[in-house]
């Protein structure tokens, strides 16, 4: 006597799409939250003719109206921004500095970055403005 079988359609189980889901909504915010740029809120000057610049690594030094300094988001001191930019640099000669001041910041804390970054002898500097 000969059985037959039934015949089963294959099927994909479902249950497991909406772990699957979870878990890539998961990777979606780590992965949104690495690319973080902490930023200080600064009002930037105006240029009518700014140059865009791109750099394989961009250093960020922001300078606030008070002459504060900050690097990634931290406030740290002129000599600890240039042992900071000294380790960059050696790191990766290529790289270039962005000095973000605030627009009513006095020329004398933009001067003190320019100075410590000419004992350094970094040559490669942007001055960060806002197009017109």
């Amino acid at each position: 006597m000969k059985l037959r079988r039934p015949r089963r359609r294959p099927s994909v189980s479902v249950n497991a799409m909406a772990d699957i889901a979870f878990l890539l909504l998961i990777f979606i915010m780590l992965i949104s939250l690495i690319n973080y740029r902490a930023e200080i809120p600064i009002e930037y000057p105006e240029a009518e003719q700014p140059e865009l610049t791109n750099a394989e690594v961009d250093l960020e030094l922001w300078i606030r109206a008070d002459g504060q300094l900050f690097w990634d988001g931290l406030e740290v001191s002129l000599a600890t921004a240039q042992g900071l930019i000294a380790d960059e640099v050696a790191r990766n000669p290529s790289a270039r500095v962005h000095i973000l001041a605030d627009r009513n910041t006095p020329y004398r804390h933009v001067h003190g970055v320019l100075d410590m970054l000419q004992v350094l002898q970094h040559r490669v500097v942007s001055l960060v403005v806002e197009e017109r």
